[in-house]
C-alpha cells in the first residue's frame, strides 16, 4: 500500500494508506451509515461522482460476489475506510474489493478516522474532496477541488445505450423502465411479481415507450441533480392518468418536479442501508436504503396534487408521495420485498391490475 492523503475543500488534510487503484480523483465527499451490503453500495449508479466515507469501521472483510452487484462495475469515485480487510473470510467471495477497485480505477485511502469525517460532514455538509498521492501539495489539490463541479451529464454517463429486456416465466404485466441509474435489485423485485421488463435509455420519448405497450411506467434511481433530467419531466406528463406510474429515488424527485413542486439540495443526504422512515398510512416504521441529495419543499408540495405517504423518522424529509387519482406513487428509498400490501412494488401491480390501493 502507498501513502495518500484526503484533502476536503475546507482545507484538512487526513494521511493514510493507498489501496484500489493508484490514481488521484476529486468528487463529493459523502458518508454510508451501513454495517452490511458495501458491495451494493459501491456498485450502485446512484453513488456516480461520490468518495464514499463508510463509518462502519472494517470494509472488505467479506470480499466481493459476482451476484451481488447492483451494476455491472463499481461506479463509486473513491473510498475512504477506517481499516481495509485484504483477506475475506466468506465462502461465497470470488474477488477482493482492493482488486476489483483497481480493475474499475477506483482509488482508496484506509487508516482514517472516519467518526472524524462524518462528524465534519454533518457539521458543514457534503463537500468535494480528493484522494491524493502523498507528494501532491495540497495547494495544487485544492485547487482542483475548486475547479471541480458534478458533471450535468452523469445519467447520460450510466444510463443504457440500447433497449433491452428482462424477463420472467408466466408474466402478467410488461413494465416500461426509464434507467437513469438503475439496479439490479429493482429489475428482479419486479419480476418476481410476474413483469417483463422493458429498459429504455433515460432520454426515450413518448412514441418509444408506448412502442411496446406496457402497463405500467417505472423511473428508476440514479445520479444527478434532478433538474438536469428535463425529458423525462415531459414524459410523466404525458403519461400520468394514462398507466400507473412508480417512481424512486431520483425517479420520485423527477416525479415531484413534473408536479410543480420544488426541491432543494440536503446539507447532509442519505446514504445507507438502515434509515427509518415512517408509514404514514399504517403509522408503521420501515427501514429502508437510500442515497440521496435532494428533497422536496414541503410547503411547494402542498400546492400539488401529490399527498406525503412516507416521512424519514429522523429529519422529517418526505420520503414518499402519491396521486391516487392518477395512479401516480413514489418513494426516496428502496423497497425491501414483504408480503405487506404496502410494500411499494406490490401496491404499483395492484393498480396495474386494478386493485384497490391499501
Amino acid at each position: 500500500m502507498n501513502n495518500k492523503k484526503l484533502v476536503l475543500e475546507t482545507g484538512e488534510v487526513f494521511l493514510g494508506k493507498g489501496f484500489g487503484a493508484n490514481t488521484e480523483r476529486v468528487a463529493e465527499l459523502v458518508y454510508n451509515t451501513a454495517v452490511v451490503g458495501y458491495q451494493e453500495a459501491f456498485s450502485d449508479p446512484s453513488n456516480l461522482e461520490y468518495i464514499m466515507v463508510m463509518g462502519y469501521p472494517v470494509i472488505g472483510s467479506y470480499g466481493l460476489t459476482d451476484e451481488d452487484y447492483e451494476s455491472n462495475e463499481l461506479t463509486i469515485s473513491g473510498l475512504v475506510v477506517r481499516e481495509y480487510s485484504k483477506y475475506p473470510s466468506n465462502f461465497r467471495y470470488t474477488h477482493e474489493l482492493d482488486e476489483r477497485m483497481d480493475e474499475n480505477g477506483v482509488p482508496g485511502i484506509s487508516g482514517l478516522d472516519t467518526r472524524e469525517l462524518v462528524r465534519i460532514i454533518n457539521e458543514k455538509g457534503s463537500m468535494r474532496a480528493m484522494i491524493a498521492n502523498i507528494d501532491t501539495p495540497t495547494e495544487e489539490c485544492l485547487k482542483k477541488i475548486k475547479e471541480y463541479s458534478v458533471p450535468k451529464d452523469v445519467v447520460a454517463k450510466i444510463s443504457t445505450k440500447k433497449v433491452w429486456y428482462s424477463r420472467t416465466v408466466n408474466y402478467k404485466y410488461t413494465i416500461a423502465c426509464i434507467d437513469l441509474g438503475l439496479k439490479k435489485s429493482l429489475i428482479a423485485m419486479l419480476k418476481d411479481l410476474g413483469c417483463n421488463v422493458v429498459v429504455l435509455p433515460y432520454n426515450a420519448n413518448i412514441e418509444q415507450i408506448l412502442k411496446y405497450k406496457p402497463n405500467g411506467l417505472f423511473i428508476s434511481d440514479g445520479p444527478s441533480n434532478p433538474y438536469d433530467i428535463d425529458n423525462v419531466i415531459e414524459t410523466i406528463n404525458t403519461l400520468k392518468g394514462k398507466m400507473p406510474i412508480l417512481g424512486v429515488g431520483l425517479g420520485q424527485e423527477i416525479i415531484e418536479l413534473a408536479y410543480g413542486a420544488k426541491l432543494y439540495k440536503q446539507k447532509v443526504g442519505h446514504n445507507g442501508c438502515n434509515i427509518p422512515v415512517r408509514n404514514l398510512k399504517t403509522n408503521k416504521i420501515e427501514i429502508t436504503s437510500q442515497n440521496d441529495q435532494y428533497a422536496v419543499d414541503v410547503e411547494s408540495l402542498k400546492k400539488t396534487e401529490l399527498k406525503p405517504t412516507h416521512q424519514n423518522v429522523i429529519d422529517g424529509i418526505i420520503t414518499g408521495v402519491e396521486d391516487s387519482k392518477n395512479k401516480v406513487i413514489a418513494v426516496q428509498f428502496n423497497p425491501a420485498p414483504t408480503s405487506d400490501d404496502e410494500y411499494v412494488f406490490k401496491r404499483f401491480i395492484n393498480l396495474i391490475g386494478g386493485k384497490k390501493n391499501a
